[in-house]
């Protein structure tokens, strides 16, 4: 089964889904920047019936304690529009973790996050699908982050859900991986993010080779790197056999992302670079696996 901000649903309903999402965000505390705040519900509405239109289904949003979550009005979203959204419990990295949490070692990390777990989201009844986006800072793991990786991975043994993390330009993919994996996880349940920012093709495959899922999360982001880069890397990753452990979303988390300010909105991928992929002769199964299998399996409880 797999958890949504309106309850579980089977994964044969999760449907074409982007796999690392935003809707609701204010990073603006540590940014300082006004464009780092997504609060304009309407707006949301607006932008989400956009992805309906390019045929998206779902949509796991990332967007932790620390980072402006609002799951109260992600069920409302879910509710206006019949996406199925994915909230998430953790926190995402330093300086970004809550001033309450900045000092935690691993064990109040895994207990915070197995009690939204089990009890829900302060006290609204809704229930966190993934532990995510936890992260790392570039080419370092502070102190904190490598509590918080641990912490994460010890919730997601004891609860069965996936981990979702953040990995600054794609760097230390490999180092979460390894550290997730000694902790016993299975490895359809750890999910790297942000592959795609990696030029480095050798590091990227040595997480592929893990086992774990990777994400191309960052597409359309071309100011840090192009999107011909990513479909090249892609394309050679797929015909090496990875296919099935990878995922595609765009990671919008500013206003200048949406339409509405001009950006290229949550439909993205589905409108942009799923069609290169097809002009590029990777097939519809292929495309079916990274838009709608591979989702349903990493975000699937395990042991349920």
């Amino acid at each position: 089964m797999i958890r949504t901000v309106l309850g579980e649903i089977d994964k044969e309903s999760l449907g074409v889904c982007a796999a690392h999402e935003h809707l609701s965000i204010d990073l603006s505390r540590v940014k300082n920047d006004s464009d780092t705040i997504l609060d304009d519900e309407p707006g949301m509405l607006d932008e989400l019936h956009h992805f309906q239109r390019a045929n998206g289904h779902s949509m796991v949003e990332l967007t932790n304690d620390g980072m402006g979550r609002d799951v109260r009005r992600l069920r409302r979203l879910s509710e206006a529009t019949g996406i199925h959204i994915i909230t998430c419990t953790g926190f995402y990295k330093d300086p970004f973790i809550p001033e309450f949490a900045s000092k935690w070692d691993q064990d109040q990390f895994a207990a915070h996050f197995i009690k939204e777990s089990r009890e829900g989201i302060d006290g609204t009844g809704i229930f966190p699908g993934v532990i995510g986006e936890v992260g790392t800072s570039l080419n370092e793991i502070k102190p904190v982050e490598e509590q918080l990786i641990y912490g994460a991975g010890m919730a997601a043994l004891e609860t069965g859900l996936p981990v979702s993390t953040h990995t600054t330009l794609g760097t230390l993919g490999s180092s979460q991986a390894d550290m997730l994996l000694q902790l016993g996880l299975s490895k359809d349940q750890i999910i790297i993010g942000h592959q795609d920012l990696n030029p480095d093709k050798g590091e990227v495959l040595d997480v592929l080779k893990s086992g774990v899922f990777i994400s191309f999360d960052t597409i359309g982001k071309n100011n840090y790197r192009p999107d011909k880069e990513r479909l090249d890397f892609l394309i050679d990753f797929i015909e090496r056999g990875y296919q099935k452990q990878i995922l595609l979303s765009a990671d919008l988390t500013r206003k200048s992302h949406w339409k509405k300010y001009g950006g290229p909105g949550y439909d993205l991928v589905l409108s942009q670079f799923i069609p290169a992929l097809r002009e590029s002769g990777i097939t519809e199964g292929v495309i079916t696996d990274l838009l709608v299998h591979n989702p349903a399996n990493a975000f699937s409880i395990k042991g349920r």
